[in-house]
């Protein structure tokens, strides 16, 4: 004999258990995407966003009187990685400034590589060209040598002092002045 209660329980059951298979098959990649969005939520968490943004740093060239450092605000591309974003500040200070200020490191220069260790010290190794086209002087020296300094321990908060090395080794002197073979802190008294 034919039961009404039958016939609906059962139709509950079947479009419960067809409901359910495709939930799944339409869930999975839903499920799949949301791993994939928690996998790029944890690379930013740790550093690494998924898009890269631009940052404004300060690039301090000589004044028209070599007499001190000034700022020329310039916006550079920032991934997160604190190497890569060093190089770019010294790459742009080497380009030069772009107008009522002077270079602080000759333009032929180049950099061959640059490092940051945990205890914060960036080693920037540069061709040997910055000492062979160095206009040479105690004082131009010094601007040389804080012109990379500042600019990079007043933009990359991960960098407290900076060390430059010539051709990958240790050099007594940029120019005849002033010991290399220390790290340098920020000098903050050549800014004006």
């Amino acid at each position: 004999m034919f039961s009404l209660k039958r016939y609906f329980r059962g139709a509950v059951f079947a479009t419960v258990v067809l409901g359910a298979a495709w939930m799944a098959i339409l869930h999975v990649p839903a499920i799949s995407l949301a791993a994939d969005k928690l996998d790029q939520n944890d690379q930013v968490a740790d550093g690494q966003p998924a898009d890269n943004s631009k940052s404004v740093v300060h690039l301090y060239f000589s004044d028209r009187e070599n007499s001190f450092l000034s700022a020329e605000q310039r916006t550079l591309l920032h991934t997160g990685d604190v190497v890569e974003f060093s190089k770019a500040i010294i790459e742009v200070l080497i380009q030069g400034p772009r107008e009522g200020l002077m270079r602080t490191i000759p333009s032929a220069t180049t950099l061959h590589s640059l490092y940051v260790t945990q205890d914060g010290t960036a080693y920037v190794d540069l061709a040997a060209t910055i000492k062979d086209a160095h206009p040479g002087g105690a004082h131009s020296e010094q601007m040389t040598i804080f012109s990379i300094v500042n600019s990079l321990i007043l933009n990359v908060p991960e960098i407290d002092a900076v060390k430059i090395l010539i051709d990958g080794s240790e050099s007594m002197t940029l120019a005849g002045h002033i010991d290399l073979r220390f790290p340098f802190r920020a000098n903050m008294l050549l800014i004006r």
